[in-house]
C-alpha cells in the first residue's frame, strides 16, 4: 500500500510540474494577493476551568481562542455577576484572556463573565460580540436569565452601558444601601441579559454607576426602577429555523427545534435623572461696577443673604434680577459709592449641599472687584480752543432700549423690548402701536400696553396684541418714556414689524387613537435635531398645531401625570416614575399653506423602535462585518442582520452565537404593555 502510493504520487509528478509551468508562463507579472479580508471574529477553543463546570475552587479562569486575541476597555465592558469589592483583573497575551479574582469566591454561586464586545482578533480588529463564561462555585450552575431593554424616560434614546441588576431584598432601600447582587451591562442597543440566576423573587434595577459601587449611593446618578417584583422562569418552546438558498434567495429547508425560553424578556426600565443636584456656589463674579452676580449649580426654592463686610450703613442697596429657578442672581447695586468702589466684600449666606447631600446653612465671604480702564497718558497741553471747547459738558447717554424682534413678526408671539438697565419710572402713555391701513399708519383698536412679562427680569417689558395675520405694525416710543436706576432717561424708538401671512404658515392635526385619556396628555413636535419646537395639549384625542412654519418635523406625545402641562422627571424616594413619552415613528413635512392630518395610533409601533433613527442621538455600533459589505458591495445596513447575543442560548456552548429572532421580537411585542403598566 505504501508503495503504491508512492509510485502513484511519482506517476503524477511530471504532470504536476508542467502544468504549474504552464501556469508560471501564463501568470500575468504583479504582487501576489493577500486573499480575502479576514471579517470573521475570534472563536472559542478551551477554557480551563470548562464553561459550565461547578464545584470550581481556582482565582483564576484562562479562555483560549483561535487565534491571538486582544481585550479592549475591559474596565468599561467586561461584567462579572455577582459583583465584588475588587474587580477581577482580565487581561490577554496571545491567544489566551485571563480572569484573575483577587478577592475570595463567594461559596455555593454562580459566576458569569459577561465579556460584551470587548474580546477581538489582533489583525483586523474583528470583535467577537456578546461572549459569556460561566461556571459555579458550588455543585450546580443557575441557569435562568431575565432580559429587556434600558431607554431613556424623556426622549426613548437606548442607554448604552448601564449597569442593570437585580437585587433579592425587596426592601426599597437596598438600591441605595447594598451593592446590586447580580448585574449586566447594556450595549450600544439598551438590550440587557442578567444570566445565572437562581429561582427567586427578585427587584431589578439599572444605574449609571458613576462611582462603580453598584449601589445608588449618588443621587445624581441616572437610573430606573421597575415597579413590581419579578420571578424568572424557563420554558420549552419550539423554534423554527428557515434556511435560504444562498443563488435564488428561495427557501431551501425548514428545520423545526426545542429551545429554551428565559422569561420575563422584555422588561423595559425608563431611565431619568432625579432633580436633586448638589447645591454649591459655582461661580460669583463683578460684571461690571455696577453688579455682582451669582451662579449656583442647583435651583433653589430660597434666596441668599448679602451683608457687606467692614461696610455699614446700607439697606435695600439693589436691584435683583433673577432666574426662575434662582440659580442665576444678578444684584444690581443703587448707591453711587458702591458702585464707585472698585472692591467690595460680600458674606454671602446660603443654603448648601454637605458631605451627607444635606442642605445646611453656610456662609462664604467674596470679594469682588471692578477692573476699570487704565487712566490716559498725559497730553500735551491744548491749544485755548481745545480748552474752550472743554468747558462744554458731555452729552449725557440714553438709556438703551431695544426690541428683541425682527421686522417679520410670528403671529403667536408677543412683542419684547429689553432695557440696559433696571427701570425705575415707565410712562405706558409714552407707547403707541399702530397698524397700517389704506397705506396711513392707525392707532389699533383693540386695547393694549406695555407690561413687565414677570417680577424675574426689571429689564423686560412685553406687549401681547392679537396680530392679525399678513398685518403690518408700528411701535413708536416717545423720548423719556423711561428712566432706568442710574438716572438714565430713554430717547424716542421706532420698530415697523410685519406679521406673516396665512400662506406663509401650516398647520398639523394628530388625531390620536389607542391611547388613554385617563391621564392628561400634551404633545411636542420637535426638530429634527430631537429639539422641542410647539408643545400643545391633547384634547380629546386631537392635537393641534396652528402657525407653523413649513419644513420637517417629529413628534411625541407625554402622559403628563401630574397635569402640570409639562415633561416631569422621575423621583426614586417618592417611587415616583417619570412621565412616559412616546414617538411618531414617522417625520412629517409640511409645506406652505398645507393644513395635514395624521392619524397617530400611538402603540402600533412597538417602544424601542417608535423613535425615527434620524433624530436618535445615541445611534448602536454598526457590524464590523456588515459595514464592510456595504462598503464593499453597496448594500443598505440591516439592523436585523447583526449578531448579538441570544439570551436563549446554551450558556455552556461559547460559540453558540445565533442570530437574536426571538427574543429581540418579544420585547418588542410586549415592552409597549409593559410601559404602561405603573
Amino acid at each position: 500500500m505504501q508503495m503504491n502510493r508512492h509510485s502513484s504520487y511519482l506517476r503524477s509528478l511530471p504532470w504536476t510540474l508542467a502544468s504549474l509551468a504552464l501556469m508560471a508562463s501564463c501568470a500575468s507579472i504583479g504582487n501576489p494577493s493577500g486573499g480575502p479580508r479576514d471579517e470573521d471574529p475570534p472563536r472559542f477553543v478551551r477554557a480551563n476551568p470548562a464553561p459550565g463546570s461547578v464545584n470550581v475552587k481556582r482565582d483564576r479562569i484562562e479562555i483560549e481562542f483561535d487565534e491571538i486575541v486582544n481585550v479592549k476597555d475591559a474596565f468599561s465592558k467586561v461584567v462579572v455577576s455577582p459583583t465584588s469589592k475588587s474587580t477581577p483583573r482580565v487581561s490577554s497575551l496571545g491567544r489566551k484572556v485571563t480572569v484573575q479574582f483577587n478577592d475570595t469566591l463567594i461559596p455555593n454561586t454562580t459566576y458569569t463573565i459577561d465579556f460584551a464586545n470587548s474580546i477581538e482578533d489582533n489583525n483586523e480588529s474583528n470583535k467577537l460580540q456578546g461572549f459569556t463564561y460561566t461556571f459555579s462555585t458550588g455543585p450546580q450552575i443557575d441557569t435562568l436569565q431575565v432580559s429587556g431593554m434600558v431607554l431613556s424616560a424623556d426622549g426613548l434614546e437606548p442607554q448604552q452601558g448601564m449597569i442593570v441588576g437585580l437585587h433579592s431584598n425587596l426592601s426599597d432601600t437596598a438600591f441605595a444601601t447594598i451593592p446590586l447582587e447580580r448585574i449586566a451591562k447594556t450595549d450600544d442597543r439598551g438590550r440587557f441579559t442578567i444570566m445565572g440566576i437562581a429561582p427567586g423573587t427578585y427587584r431589578i434595577y439599572a444605574l449609571a454607576d458613576v462611582d462603580n459601587d453598584y449601589k445608588r449611593a449618588n443621587p445624581e446618578e441616572a437610573m430606573a426602577f421597575y415597579d413590581f417584583t419579578i420571578s424568572p422562569t424557563a420554558e420549552r418552546i419550539e423554534a423554527t429555523d428557515t434556511v435560504f438558498d444562498l443563488l435564488t434567495g428561495a427557501v431551501d429547508t425548514v428545520l423545526t427545534r426545542q429551545r429554551t425560553r428565559f422569561l420575563p424578556n422584555d422588561i423595559l426600565l425608563r431611565s431619568f435623572e432625579s432633580d436633586f443636584k448638589s447645591q454649591f456656589l459655582q461661580k460669583y463674579e463683578r460684571v461690571d461696577s455696577t453688579r455682582v452676580r451669582l451662579i449656583f449649580n442647583a435651583p433653589s426654592d430660597s434666596l441668599p443673604r448679602l451683608d457687606f463686610v467692614d461696610i455699614d450703613g446700607y439697606k435695600d442697596w439693589n436691584v435683583l434680577e433673577r432666574t426662575e429657578h434662582n440659580d442665576t442672581l444678578t444684584y444690581w447695586m443703587l448707591p453711587p459709592s458702591l458702585v464707585a468702589t472698585d472692591s467690595l466684600r460680600l458674606a454671602v449666606t446660603y443654603l448648601r449641599a454637605d458631605s451627607a447631600q444635606r442642605l445646611v446653612s453656610g456662609t462664604d465671604t467674596l470679594r469682588f472687584f471692578t477692573n476699570r480702564p487704565k487712566a490716559a497718558k498725559k497730553e500735551k497741553k491744548k491749544s485755548k480752543k481745545e480748552e474752550e471747547a472743554d468747558t462744554v459738558p458731555p452729552k449725557i447717554p440714553p438709556l438703551g432700549m431695544k426690541v428683541l424682534t425682527s421686522s417679520t413678526h410670528e403671529v403667536y408671539n408677543p412683542l419684547l423690548l429689553e432695557f440696559d438697565t433696571p427701570l425705575q419710572r415707565l410712562d405706558t402713555a409714552a407707547f403707541h402701536l399702530e397698524t397700517m391701513i389704506d397705506s396711513l399708519w392707525t392707532p389699533v383698536a383693540k386695547e393694549w400696553r406695555p407690561q413687565r412679562p414677570d417680577s424675574l427680569n426689571p429689564r423686560m417689558l412685553k406687549i401681547e396684541y392679537p396680530w392679525e395675520l399678513g398685518a403690518e405694525y408700528r411701535l413708536t416710543v416717545d423720548s423719556l418714556a423711561g428712566t432706568g436706576i442710574y438716572g438714565l432717561m430713554t430717547d424716542p424708538l421706532e420698530h415697523k414689524f410685519k406679521v406673516k401671512g396665512e400662506d406663509e404658515y401650516c398647520a398639523l392635526i394628530f388625531n390620536i387613537t389607542n391611547f388613554s385619556d385617563s391621564v392628561p396628555a400634551f404633545a411636542e413636535l420637535v426638530s429634527t435635531s430631537d429639539a422641542p419646537v410647539r408643545r400643545e395639549p391633547v384634547i380629546d384625542g386631537t392635537v393641534t398645531f396652528r402657525y407653523l412654519a413649513p419644513g420637517k418635523y417629529y413628534a411625541r406625545i407625554f402622559e403628563d401625570f401630574n397635569g402640570d402641562g409639562r415633561y416631569t422627571t422621575g423621583d426614586f424616594d417618592s417611587l415616583r416614575q417619570p412621565d412616559a413619552v412616546y414617538y411618531y415613528p414617522k417625520v412629517v413635512n409640511i409645506k406652505k399653506n398645507w393644513e395635514k392630518t395624521e392619524s397617530w395610533n400611538v402603540f402600533e409601533t412597538a417602544i424601542d423602535l417608535m423613535k425615527p433613527d434620524a433624530i436618535k442621538k445615541n445611534k448602536p455600533e454598526a457590524d464590523k462585518r456588515d459595514r464592510n459589505r456595504k462598503k464593499e458591495n453597496g448594500d443598505e445596513y440591516d439592523d436585523e442582520e447583526e449578531e448579538v447575543f441570544d439570551p436563549t442560548r446554551n450558556p455552556f456552548d461559547p460559540n453558540d452565537r445565533r442570530r437574536r429572532n426571538g427574543s429581540n421580537r418579544n420585547l418588542r411585542g410586549n415592552g409597549n404593555a409593559v410601559a404602561r403598566s405603573r
